[in-house]
């Protein structure tokens, strides 16, 4: 398969060794100083392009590969807000392919299934209140992460008693969020019920960003063969 990458940061060069150890061709690098590249007949040539950037830019990003006609595997987070409906359109009236993941780790995507089972279990016991926090480098710039923000979809799709996410909150009917900035922490994350009686938590610790770049590509593999908008539960049944 024929990849190109847009951004080629720490995860850009982890992807790139994952790719090349699994028999792909990288045909194209984009990174910040070399944009005219998106018009380049080797960009065009790739199959799927895997984008790791900024939040600013990763909008951006798509409509670029998307002209050139290539299918985009992203996992940028903070653009959802103000650009989601677009991408949804586009993807659905126009044709284009996003695969999109706040976090491509296989072990997340586990415990994202296991975060939701949990929830329906717990929506019997309002006794426990719930609350998460996630952990980061110093170098990430949206707060909360977008894997926190899709743990906390998958509570509050099965716990009644809360009503949305929100951070720095003593509301009762809001999950709260906490977030925690040092070092050059891969990610981790924690799911907290609390009760007078006991706690029960179920935490994600990455030991680096390895995970994240081996689902990335197995998410461009799988793009290659499919379109439209796709996610993490299309590729994996749990």
């Amino acid at each position: 398969m024929k990849i190109a990458l847009i951004g080629y940061g720490k995860m850009g060069k982890m992807i790139e060794q994952i790719a090349l150890s699994r028999g792909h061709e990288i045909v194209s690098i984009i990174d910040i100083d070399n944009q005219q590249d998106f018009d380049s007949e080797a960009f065009k040539s790739a199959d799927v392009a895997i984008e790791f950037t900024a939040p600013q830019a990763a909008y951006g990003n798509y409509l670029k590969a998307w002209a050139a006609g290539v299918k985009v595997v992203s996992g940028s987070t903070g653009w959802m807000k103000e650009h989601g409906d677009d991408v949804k359109r586009a993807c659905s009236d126009e044709g284009k392919t996003l695969f999109w993941a706040s976090n491509f780790s296989i072990g997340v995507a586990i415990f994202s299934a296991v975060n939701k089972y949990l929830a329906k279990i717990m929506n019997q016991f309002p006794q426990y209140d719930v609350e998460m926090e996630e952990t980061h480098h110093v170098h990430k710039l949206d707060h909360p992460s977008g894997t926190a923000i899709t743990l906390a979809e998958g509570i509050l799709e099965n716990i009644d008693r809360k009503e949305a996410w929100a951070e720095d909150t003593t509301n009762p009917k809001l999950l709260r969020i906490d977030h925690i900035r040092r070092g050059e922490v891969p990610g981790i994350h924690t799911v907290r019920y609390d009760s007078e009686a006991d706690i029960i938590t179920i935490t994600h610790d990455a030991h680096s960003r390895q995970g994240f770049a081996l689902g990335a590509v197995l998410a461009a593999e799988y793009t290659k063969e499919h379109q439209g908008l796709l996610t993490i539960s299309d590729m994996f049944k749990f």
